[in-house]
């Protein structure tokens, strides 16, 4: 289905610009809830390939019905192939829940929230930005590539095109195996470096073949290095948040790519064809480094599983209307003596949960009436988010928290308390 709907929204291409920035967060989030955890890695990588596929048959199937019948029956077929297809595969249903509804702009704020207190999403994030900007000087300048460097007309810009797709149809078919044979920062490194050199070959050699050769292996780089960061995004991402950072991952992708074509192209005019893409190249190399600060790796079951809070339920004498807020939750803690250092460590990894999964504001305090008494504070915007925020929950949430606790003294009961705002 992925192909067929890829090869339609570019048959009329101005029409596809706005389907398109809507298409791919659904597409992916759809093949998440319905294929296999253990599968999704290769099922990304065939899809990117079907997506690719789908770019080079739509503009050629397109051309050639505008021109047997029309431009009008163009969409005429667009209409009807999208319409059998959503027929023949339709989306599975989504969950209930009792929880409210999430606004527009609270769920949007809950995304970025989740993007920045989350170090795995955070980092292919990223780094597939510095990646896309750096690589959108190759697309940008394949035109002048060809006419300039190689001295091609339009059919030879075309197969320039075409060895990229090549290169990229033929990554998807063999990445599952590439990125389980040779590890997830070995596989990014290694598609950094072959796309730089690319460029290299592109900016330098006048030899047709060659280029040809070497757009191949960049098309084969793209695919693999764009789709790695896809699949770790979509793995490390509960069921709640999955489709918004499929969507921030597709903005952090063809973001950086506009402005960087629009840039890349404004230096190759003032400094020529040449320094522009050894000046891509250099950065693209140097953005290898942010492996450092910003590690990749998939999220593993615990870290995506959502479950039902390990918090006692909560007795609430007059339960607040969902808009009702801010909330203000106090968890205390009587720890053993001589443990607190090994707690202080431990409970200070709760903050990057509480701020992922909604809350404004976190803190631990100290009782200065008891040294062993502590309490955790955190803000959420409106009872609302406060119950999305114990429904978002995880395996790895719940082992941490259980994990803090067991530094409670015995008999001691770990106590919460709510309080929302009045003025």
């Amino acid at each position: 289905m992925i192909e067929i709907f890829t090869a339609c929204t570019v048959l009329p291409s101005a029409a596809s610009l706005p389907c398109t920035s809507t298409r791919l967060p659904t597409a992916n989030a759809l093949i998440g809830r319905s294929v296999p955890r253990a599968q999704r890695g290769t099922i990304y990588g065939m899809t990117a390939s079907a997506t690719f596929l789908g770019n080079s048959l739509g503009p050629l199937t397109g051309g050639g019905i505008a021109a047997g019948l029309g431009i009008r029956w163009v969409f005429v077929v667009t209409t009807l192939l999208l319409a059998q297809a959503i027929r023949r595969w339709p989306p599975a249903p989504h969950p209930p829940s009792r929880l409210p509804a999430e606004r527009l702009w609270g769920g949007m704020l809950s995304a970025l929230r989740f993007a920045r207190h989350s170090q795995t999403v955070l980092a292919q994030l990223v780094r597939t930005a510095a990646y896309s900007a750096c690589g959108s000087a190759l697309w940008a300048l394949l035109p002048v590539i060809g006419q300039r460097q190689l001295g091609l007309g339009a059919a030879g810009v075309g197969l320039l095109m075409g060895c990229l797709g090549t290169g990229a149809v033929g990554a998807g078919l063999v990445l599952g195996g590439m990125r389980a044979r040779f590890g997830l920062e070995a596989l990014i490194r290694g598609g950094f470096l072959v796309f730089a050199s690319a460029m290299l070959v592109a900016a330098f050699v006048r030899w047709p073949i060659a280029v040809y050769v070497a757009l191949v292996l960049a098309g084969a780089s793209w695919m693999s290095v764009m789709s790695t960061f896809n699949t770790a995004t979509q793995t490390s991402a509960p069921p709640w948040v999955r489709s918004r950072a499929v969507s921030l991952h597709v903005l952090c992708a063809l973001g950086p790519f506009a402005v960087g074509s629009a840039l890349w192209g404004a230096l190759s005019g003032l400094f020529g064809l040449t320094a522009a893409l050894s000046l891509a190249a250099a950065l693209m190399v140097s953005s290898t480094l942010l492996a450092r600060r910003f590690p990749l790796r998939m999220g593993e079951a615990p870290d995506v599983t959502q479950v039902v809070t390990m918090w006692e339920d909560f007795a609430i004498a007059d339960e607040p209307s969902p808009e009702s807020g801010p909330v203000a939750v106090e968890i205390g803690y009587r720890i053993r003596p001589g443990e607190v250092a090994a707690f202080l460590d431990s409970a200070s990894h709760l903050r990057a949960p509480r701020r992922r999964d909604g809350a404004t504001f976190w803190r631990l305090y100290r009782d200065l009436a008891e040294p062993t008494r502590y309490v955790e504070r955190f803000i959420v915007t409106s009872w609302a988010d406060y119950l999305h925020q114990r429904a978002r929950a995880t395996l790895a949430d719940q082992e941490l928290e259980a994990r803090v606790r067991s530094f409670v003294q015995a008999g001691e009961a770990v106590t919460m308390q709510h309080y929302i705002a009045e003025r």
